[in-house]
């Protein structure tokens, strides 16, 4: 998004957000350990049928942007924090750094993204501009300063992007995928490109680009900015993963059916956004449980592979500026940390009921349900799991007063069993 983005922590420069709301703070709670019920209540809801052998998109996993040139680098513990899968952690595996035109910068990306690496996560990269010596300056509509690669920089940008990669993996990170240009229709502050010039540089350049290609990374997964790249054969064999964003795009604009019909085995990732906004404290509870929903959208209306947060470390961020998980970080926590790289979501009832989401996920013979109720009051749901070879599960729950807290352990007689939902809350099961 912008640079850098305006947001209400302390530390680095500011600039106007796209949204605006009141700002509001809560303290964060602690784990705890409470019963759940492992019997159908009166109160009960309709069976939810989960087909494990039901197949969707496989998850390749979760995570947060460090952006060290304009905030603070994570710190040692915090680095633990974001992508360890411990009590406390987030269980991120996907690391966004820049690609700095700047290569005097380049170093700065270096230690979060070894550590990344280390716990087992992955590393994309998306840059803002090209070296300066490649950009020039044209008229946009009002804008008189606006910037483009320059026509005849195009192989060079393309090489520019090749001496990044391999100036990471020489320092011990292998970059997973790199990216053409991060928003490119939302460049007041960084380089802009029409849809037919990311088609040029697609067809003409990208193919020597030595690992993973992402495009075309929309602000807003704008499809008449990547429609073009998909009905184009030669450009569209250059992608490997078609990237976007989803700031203010509506749930109902989640799904793209052109990349459905078009997408040859290429991956569908979001790469980035905050939700609902940076001005509130990522502590405001219920409103935290929207970033759960979101996510839940973004997976199964959206069938994304990815879900990946602006700024790890913010205070609107999964990671408080104190280190510690936040409200909306439990929320992303409930997916990252039980449904990991390779799992597959599979089939079941996405809104069994009035402000409840689910969704289900396998890995190997574990099967992962995350359901959030938003509503006021207490849901028990039951889950039947067909086909599967589970005897028991675990769960944790995150509401008002508890953050991943852990629920004891039952038994799953008939493949069925019931999960309390309390009232504005987010529970991940783990049958097994």
């Amino acid at each position: 998004m912008a640079s850098p983005r305006n947001d209400s922590a302390a530390a680095g420069p500011e600039q106007p957000s796209r949204r605006s709301v009141l700002a509001a703070m809560t303290a964060a709670p602690f784990l705890a350990v409470a019963p759940m019920s492992a019997r159908p209540a009166a109160a009960a809801a309709a069976e939810v049928l989960v087909d494990t052998l039901a197949d969707r998109q496989t998850i390749r996993g979760f995570g947060g942007m460090n952006h060290t040139a304009w905030i603070n680098d994570l710190t040692a513990a915090q680095r633990d924090t974001a992508f360890g899968n411990g009590t406390g952690q987030l269980g991120f595996s996907i690391l966004r750094i820049p690609v700095h035109e700047d290569r005097a910068n380049w170093s700065r990306e270096v230690a979060t993204a070894r550590r990344a690496i280390e716990h087992g996560a992955v590393v994309i990269a998306s840059p803002w501009n090209p070296p300066a010596n490649m950009v020039e300056t044209f008229v946009r509509g009002s804008q008189t300063d606006a910037r483009r690669l320059r026509y005849n920089m195009y192989g060079a940008y393309a090489q520019h992007l090749n001496e990044f990669y391999r100036f990471m993996r020489d320092n011990g990170v292998n970059l997973y995928a790199i990216s053409v240009q991060n928003e490119p229709d939302y460049a007041h502050e960084w380089t802009w490109w029409t849809p037919a010039e990311m088609v040029r540089f697609l067809r003409e350049n990208a193919g020597s680009i030595e690992t993973r290609v992402i495009a075309p990374e929309s602000f807003q997964y704008v499809k008449s900015f990547s429609d073009p790249i998909l009905n184009d054969s030669a450009a569209w064999a250059n992608v490997d993963i078609l990237g976007a964003h989803l700031y203010g795009t509506q749930h109902r604009d989640f799904p793209y059916p052109l990349y459905q019909q078009r997408r040859q085995g290429k991956e569908l990732w979001m790469t980035e956004v905050y939700h609902p906004n940076s001005s509130d404290s990522a502590d405001l509870w219920p409103q935290a449980l929207d970033v759960g929903e979101h996510i839940h959208r973004a997976l199964v209306d959206g069938q994304f592979q990815t879900y990946v947060w602006w700024y790890i470390r913010r205070s609107y961020g999964p990671m408080r500026e104190d280190g510690q998980i936040s409200k909306r970080g439990a929320n992303m926590a409930h997916f990252a940390k039980f449904i990991r790289p390779g799992y597959v979501r599979i089939d079941m009832a996405p809104t069994p009921q009035a402000n409840v989401f689910t969704s289900a996920y396998r890995g190997g013979s574990r099967i992962v349900i995350v359901a959030i109720n938003k509503g006021t009051s207490q849901v028990n749901q039951q889950f039947t799991l067909e086909n599967s070879s589970a005897s028991s599960v675990s769960s944790w729950v995150t509401d008002a007063n508890r953050n991943l807290a852990l629920q004891s352990r039952m038994t799953l007689p008939n493949d069925t069993f019931t999960g309390v939902l309390p009232a504005r809350s987010v529970t991940t099961f783990v049958a097994e």
